[in-house]
């Protein structure tokens, strides 16, 4: 975990959930300073300002969780505390390594995350790129966002803008799609409250057998499908004209398409 003054410009449902579980495994929350006028409910101990004090400690790691659509409200009022020292983060989905760096000009190093809110238990998909970050400082950023899930390093900053759509967006398509399950079953005749804890503990049965599998999610569902079955009459809806995977490829389409607008509008 990061040693230091830990600054976090913002503290929404993302940043505050990144928070919580850095706190559960060990970050000291006197060396946290949130800074949100809006926030609510911050972890015991931690500091909250609505505004970035005039002077004070430099700190070590400060992470922008604001819209990316604020980027040039908060610049102004950071850049002057961000030096040599400071690792900036950014969780500003579409934001680019660039458009930091040209108004964080004194940064030490930049991180670009892309978490997603199962993170709040542990189970999140968090995507980095470093920039200008010493390689030792690099492994306890490693350390630091591996307790919040799986650490994935991207190749290519244009990668952000899929994994963004994909593991950003994708629990929200997610629920989605259990809330379908849940109200199906409903309008078939199951009492509603059943039906979305059934569909809740599926959906959670379902991915924990796919990431204890070696096979692919295609042959694990042709194993519950037996020829002639009802789930094969259910896949043959799903399957037919690939309109389902269509749909998902279009709804990926659109999430990819919207954060490239946003880094353009950043740049």
């Amino acid at each position: 975990m990061i040693e230091g003054p830990v600054w976090l410009v913002g503290c929404g449902n993302m940043g505050g959930a990144m928070l919580r579980g850095w706190l559960a495994h060990g970050l000291d929350p006197a060396s946290v300073t949130v800074i949100d006028p809006r926030a609510e409910g911050l972890p015991a101990g931690v500091r909250h300002l609505s505004a970035v004090p005039p002077d004070g400690e430099v700190p070590v790691f400060l992470m922008l969780a604001v819209k990316p659509q604020m980027l040039d409200q908060v610049t102004p009022a950071v850049a002057p505390i961000v030096g040599q020292g400071t690792l900036l983060a950014s969780i500003m989905a579409g934001v680019e390594t660039a458009s930091l760096a040209a108004r964080f000009p004194g940064a030490g190093g930049i991180l670009r995350i892309m978490p997603n809110t199962p993170a709040a238990i542990g189970k999140g998909v968090i995507a980095l790129r470093a920039t200008n970050v010493a390689p030792a400082l690099l492994a306890t950023v490693e350390a630091m966002m591996g307790v919040l899930g799986i650490v994935e390093w991207l190749a290519e900053e244009s990668h952000f803008d899929i994994v963004t759509a994909l593991s950003g967006s994708g629990p929200a398509f997610t629920f989605r799609f259990m809330e379908a399950l849940a109200a199906g079953s409903a309008a078939l005749g199951l009492p509603a409250d059943q039906a979305l804890r059934m569909a809740r503990a599926t959906v959670e049965g379902s991915a924990m057998l796919a990431m204890a599998s070696d096979e692919t999610p295609f042959a694990l569902a042709e194993k519950v499908a037996s020829p002639g079955g009802s789930t094969r009459e259910g896949l043959n809806v799903l399957d037919r004209d690939d309109a389902f995977s269509t749909l998902i490829a279009d709804t990926l389409s659109a999430a990819h398409r919207r954060n490239q607008e946003l880094a353009a509008a950043a740049r």
